[in-house]
């Protein structure tokens, strides 16, 4: 996973002048599960069909450029590992917040799943 490639990515679409924003988001490996115990690693699968709708739905949103993700699937990540960059470039703040907010959620309740690990 290189971000650097993905602003260049995004920089180099060729609608790219109509963007004043563009929002990044870092999924890493956390220490603790939500409930609080201990994790060590963490496991990503993707469903890829499931992904690509939400990719090419959350580019019709109004206002949207460009969205682009990465996601670390099907092998083990540890503490501190990226798992995901996901990049929205749309013309205003609010549109841009909004399609990076919709996808990502999208994205964690649909098009993947985890798997922790716990100490």
């Amino acid at each position: 996973m290189d971000l650097p490639a993905m602003i260049n990515q995004m920089k180099n679409h060729p609608d790219f002048s109509k963007a004043g924003m563009v929002l990044y988001h870092n999924g890493v490996v956390r220490d603790s599960s939500r409930d609080g115990r201990p994790v060590t690693g963490l496991i990503v699968t993707v469903d890829q069909e499931k992904l690509d709708r939400i990719l090419d739905q959350a580019r019709a949103m109004p206002g949207i450029v460009e969205v682009l993700v990465h996601i670390n699937s099907d092998r083990l990540l540890m503490v501190g590992d990226d798992v995901m960059f996901l990049a929205v470039a749309g013309d205003i703040r609010e549109h841009v917040i909004d399609a990076l907010t919709c996808a990502l959620n999208r994205i964690k309740i649909e098009a993947t799943a985890k798997t922790q690990v716990f100490a």
